[in-house]
């Protein structure tokens, strides 16, 4: 499941992670933090973010199926938010099911690190007294 959304609910992130078949699930969740190294002398009020919506979720989807062929996942989700998001608001979340956790942890870092790479997902900071677009980092 790959999805652009307004909001993320973390409760149903781990409803479509649920497999009987699955004995490891893990998830990150990213969200918006207070400040950035970009800028240490202000703070940041909150984040919008915007997508090529057709292309993001074709290659999310692409990268989600490259995590299920390399470590045999069960299920695998990628869900970015688009939009305004206000500091500590959830604004993505991937998440694996496989059989043990010696699969999870390094497929669902691959599945954060490859969106950060490749999805074209732009976000742009806000801060009190400014505002500019932020490039991705992997």
């Amino acid at each position: 499941m790959v999805q652009l959304v307004e909001h993320i609910d973390l409760n149903e992130v781990y409803k479509l992670l649920a497999d009987t078949k699955a004995g490891g699930t893990c998830v990150f969740v990213g969200t918006v933090r207070n400040h950035t190294s970009q800028r240490e002398d202000a703070e940041v009020t909150d984040l919008r973010f915007e997508a090529y919506d057709e292309m993001a979720l074709a290659e999310m989807e692409k990268i989600r199926q490259q995590a299920i062929e390399k470590w045999g996942l069960h299920q695998a989700v990628m869900i970015h938010v688009v939009g305004k998001k206000q500091v500590g608001e959830p604004v993505v979340a991937v998440g694996v099911a496989s059989s043990h956790r010696k699969e999870a942890f390094p497929a669902c870092q691959f599945l954060i690190d490859e969106l950060k790479k490749s999805v074209p997902i732009w976000k742009k900071e806000f801060f009190t007294d400014s505002s500019h677009w932020v490039s991705p980092t992997p």
